[in-house]
């Protein structure tokens, strides 16, 4: 479940292509030759790109990136000397203060794994470790290190102290992992800065974790975005929702992933069982207000399955769902019917 890499989804009436690199520029929006001034970092190991419709003013942005690098630096575990680096450093031995932000991510992780009674579980981190999906040293672990590395893994052995703002992992080599909500964290973060500084129409992309701030200026519409095939490369698509002020975040198995005689190995990875989920889910996409709650859904509802998946969604306000099976059929809760259309003939709605 460790840093997803959650899908790019494809815009219309948007960029031809997200930004990539470090830049500064404006480019064209090929429905109206109208430009909007982006600029796109490179954070949390992925590009962060944002592009402001209304209020083109390059502080705006720049405020928004320096609140980007001060959360990459409390969080990183690829940093030495983070918040998390410490607290992982010391399980097993000793509670850690942890600054707000790291205290707030961590809390708002701790409560999913409860929800989802640990099917999504923030100490994933031994496994994801191991495995290293997406890295140079990825490989098929043996079942006797997977079987060491789960004994580690449990949310409930992670206690927070509300007081003193400290974290404790109870057993060593304990990881926390905050690759599943992160980077949703950090959307919502960049939208509120945004918003305090009077720009109502934007563009958030962190990699795939996607935040559309109210219409599309130049069309006095909503944000059209493309939902990704999860079946075929990045930038294929099997049709689109329109939204404004939400967060897109979507899952799936087709990105990050290697094959080992035969078989496929993505990157979301149950703790339970220490490999990857294996069901009928080929990809999720979660429309919600919030960026960290469909951050942290997306990988939840993946681990439940569809039927368990879809369930809980409605339970939930103010989020939706779009399911794509394996199969090619399509399931939807009840709230996104009217915002999706599909233009991809393979994929059927179902329900």
């Amino acid at each position: 479940m460790h840093r997803k890499t959650l899908v790019t989804l494809s815009f219309f009436l948007l960029l031809p292509s997200l930004l990539l690199g470090c830049s500064n520029k404006k480019v064209e929006d090929p429905s109206t030759n109208k430009t909007p001034l982006s600029k796109t970092e490179f954070f949390m190991g992925t590009a962060v790109s944002i592009s402001l419709y209304d209020n083109k003013d390059e502080a705006i942005i720049q405020k928004a990136f320096d609140r980007v690098k001060e959360i990459e630096d409390e969080i990183s575990i690829n940093k030495e000397k983070t918040d998390l680096d410490k607290i992982n450093d010391a399980s097993g031995k000793e509670a850690v203060k942890a600054k707000d932000t790291t205290f707030e991510i961590v809390k708002k992780g701790l409560y999913y794994s409860n929800l989802a009674s640990g099917t999504f579980d923030i100490t994933i981190g031994p496994l994801v470790k191991l495995w290293s999906i997406g890295l140079p040293e990825q490989r098929l672990p043996s079942d006797k290190e997977i079987n060491e590395k789960k004994a580690l893994v449990n949310y409930k052995d992670l206690e927070l102290n509300e007081n003193n703002k400290t974290i404790f992992l109870k057993k060593p080599g304990m990881i926390i992992d905050l690759g599943g909500i992160a980077k949703g964290y950090t959307a919502d973060e960049i939208a509120k800065i945004l918003k305090e500084n009077n720009v109502s129409s934007a563009i958030i992309d962190l990699g795939g974790n996607i935040y559309v701030i109210g219409k599309n200026s130049n069309t006095n519409n909503p944000w059209k975005i493309g939902i990704q095939d999860p079946l075929k490369p990045r930038g294929d698509i099997i049709g689109s929702i329109t939204a404004e002020n939400k967060s897109i975040v979507t899952s799936g198995i087709y990105e990050r992933y290697f094959e080992e005689n035969g078989k496929r190995y993505h990157h979301i990875l149950s703790p339970a069982s220490g490999y990857p989920y294996d069901n009928e889910i080929a990809g999720i996409s979660i429309l919600s207000d919030y960026s960290i709650d469909g951050d942290a859904l997306s990988t939840t509802v993946f681990s439940k399955g569809l039927k368990e998946g879809l369930e809980l969604l409605e339970t939930l306000p103010n989020v939706e769902g779009v399911f794509i099976t394996k199969d090619k059929k399509v399931y939807l809760t009840k709230g996104i019917k009217s915002s999706l259309t599909i233009t991809n003939k393979e994929y059927e709605i179902m329900n």
